[in-house]
């Protein structure tokens, strides 16, 4: 692995192991401000550039002794309930913690600082083993700010939606983010971009373009591998990202997967999947040696589907992610703790729904430094003071009390080289819209209320002037996919039944995965203006009726997220919420749904730029 560490894109070369060892010397002699988020400390070996955990001498003793309390420890919680996650029993005591790294539980500390506990119930932090931090639509700093306050510790981030768009440079943003943020964000590399061949996207990521990478501290291996007919129809562009990335996690895609089809894809080494959702089809995969992620997002959700089959047996095989999950929902319901909270409501007991935010969490991604609080452990505490509601009163991050202050502390990368993202080579015109094949038969796109899988439905639609047109009295909007890269200027048209609009036209420059421009209306002409106003502003959401834009939200970078606070985006997206559901629109999430009609590796059927996809077959309707 030599040769790859030396390719890395990094500010400077990583220093050798000498070197490196000197520099752990010279910041336990000094340790300055950041010592307490490094209890473990990583060093180039000279031996094959493999990673070794370094612990400085010094640093191991002040460990020691403040376990056995000859000295006052850093930081001291004390008088707490710990719930224990072998047993599921409350135990009282404190918690000692030196640096980043609990050192002592059930026992009486000092500490040089004090948080009273007040008898509250301590757990640890939270990880979301899923999510594209995208979808928030905030920079990964304001993602942060929000969901660390709720728990949230650890996050396990898939960028391949900007990467989709900007390619590596995407990867290098996160990465420089993840470096910097309070919370632990932990990189998985994209494995599809784009996720097939029948969309166009921005940018396409092979092995060569992910290996720089694949040794950077802060990746944690493959992300969902969404081409599941890839790897089991053998495509030699899957199977080399497989190969390079087998002795490392590898994260599912499986929708709807079973029998000897699912037996090949896990013996491909692919570990977790996010896509079940069934009780049946969750409980075959763990079966068969999965951790399957329970998802609650915006649009996906599974939670209810699967959680009877969560119990204190079952929970090392199940974990919690979020997915995509948009900013009002958080504001509104919370993230993590509102998986857990309506978990334990729907009957699970709590040691298994804390068990599986945590422990079954860092088991399944090997972050064996978490997931419990107990000695060695890394100092994710939440305080809690409601263990059923799973209210969250306080949260200490690697040894660090949750403050506004600590978020005021953060540098973040700029942002210029991730705006102008959307580049079409003229401006659409109704005509460009239109449906003139003749066929008033013809496949229609059927939305389920709470899943991404659509039906393939075969429906007969109305003409007018020779085009085939909408019928709202069918509940059927028609639904085109603009590329928005400058690639190939091609357009994808097709229609669609579930919406509820009656009128006007809603388009987004955010469709999963390859993120082109997805419009649905009643009007070609407002269909055509919403895409056109989207150009203009960069990218972002908005609505359109009669010919005037009545609402509207830019998302400046990669026309994914926004550059401003969380509670402006979140106004934004409620505004724009009511004024789709002013047209008519009967969804809770409309723009959520509109991304996921553009992604051609969730069946039934999707459109993306190209044309209608049927996805069981992974050919062009």
């Amino acid at each position: 692995m030599g040769p790859l560490r030396a390719a890395a894109r990094s500010p400077a070369p990583r220093p050798t192991y000498r070197h490196r060892k000197q520099l752990i010397a010279a910041q336990v002699r000094d340790p300055g401000p950041n010592l307490c988020q490094c209890g473990a400390l990583y060093s180039d070996d000279d031996h094959n550039g493999r990673e070794y955990a370094m612990i400085p001498a010094a640093l191991l003793q002040r460990r020691i002794d403040q376990g056995q309390g000859r000295t006052r420890a850093d930081l001291v919680i004390r008088n707490v309930q710990l719930l224990d996650l072998v047993t599921g029993d409350l135990l009282p005591g404190d918690i000692a913690i030196t640096g980043d790294t609990i050192v002592g539980t059930l026992g009486a500390y000092d500490g040089v600082a004090e948080i009273d506990g007040r008898g509250r119930v301590a757990v640890p932090g939270f990880i979301d083993t899923h999510l594209h931090v995208e979808s928030s639509m905030v920079t990964p700093f304001e993602f942060e700010r929000h969901v660390l306050p709720l728990g949230v510790t650890t996050a396990i981030c898939d960028p391949h939606e900007m990467a989709n768009v900007l390619g590596t440079a995407a990867l290098d943003y996160f990465l420089a983010s993840s470096e910097r943020m309070v919370m632990d964000l932990r990189v998985a590399l994209p494995s599809c971009v784009p996720a097939t061949t029948l969309e166009t996207a921005g940018a396409s990521l092979g092995s060569s373009d992910l290996l720089p990478y694949r040794t950077h501290p802060k990746v944690i291996g493959l992300a969902e591998f969404m081409n599941f007919p890839g790897v089991l129809g053998g495509d030699p562009w899957c199977l080399e990202k497989l190969e390079y990335f087998v002795d490392g996690h590898i994260d599912g895609h499986a929708p709807l997967l079973r029998g000897s089809a699912l037996n090949a894809y896990i013996a491909a080494g692919i570990r977790t999947d996010h896509e079940a959702t069934s009780a049946d089809e969750a409980l075959e995969k763990v079966r068969k040696g999965m951790t399957v992620l329970i998802r609650e997002g915006s649009v996906c959700k599974d939670l209810d589907a699967l959680t009877p089959l969560l119990t204190p047996q079952t929970s090392p095989f199940f974990a919690f992610c979020t997915d995509d999950r948009n900013p009002c929902e958080i504001e509104e319901e919370g993230h993590l703790d509102y998986l857990v909270r309506r978990a334990i409501a729907n009957g699970v007991e709590p040691v298994a729904a804390y068990r599986a935010a945590t422990l079954s969490a860092a088991t399944a991604f090997g972050l064996t430094d978490r997931g419990m609080i107990a000695p060695g452990r890394r100092a994710d505490i939440v305080l809690l003071d409601d263990l059923h509601a799973c209210r969250v009163s306080e949260v200490v991050c690697a040894g660090r009390p949750v403050t506004p202050a600590l978020f005021a502390t953060r540098e973040t990368p700029p942002l210029a080289a991730l705006g102008n993202t959307v580049h079409l080579d003229r401006p659409i015109s109704a005509h460009d819209l239109a449906v003139r094949d003749g066929r008033r038969t013809r496949p229609v796109i059927g939305i389920i209320p709470g899943q991404i899988i659509t039906e393939n439905l075969a429906l007969s639609l109305p003409t007018r002037a020779g085009a085939v047109v909408a019928d709202p009295g069918q509940d059927i909007s028609k639904v085109c996919v603009v590329e928005r890269h400058g690639r190939l200027g091609s357009i994808g048209r097709g229609f669609v039944r579930g919406f509820g609009l009656r009128t006007g036209a809603l388009a987004s420059s955010v469709g999963h995965d390859s993120h082109n421009i997805c419009v649905i209306g009643q009007d070609d002409g407002d269909m055509a203006l919403a895409v056109n106003r989207l150009s203009q502003i960069g990218g972002g959401l908005v609505v359109v009726r009669d010919g005037r834009v009545m609402a509207e939200f830019p998302l400046p970078i990669a026309g994914l997220m926004s550059d401003q606070p969380f509670a402006h985006v979140s106004a934004a997206l409620t505004a724009l919420g009511a004024a789709a559901h002013e047209l008519g629109v009967t969804l809770p999430q409309p723009f959520l749904q509109l991304a996921f009609l553009a992604l051609p590796v969730i069946p039934h059927l999707k459109i993306t730029d190209k044309g209608l996809v049927d996805v069981d077959t992974m050919t062009f309707v």
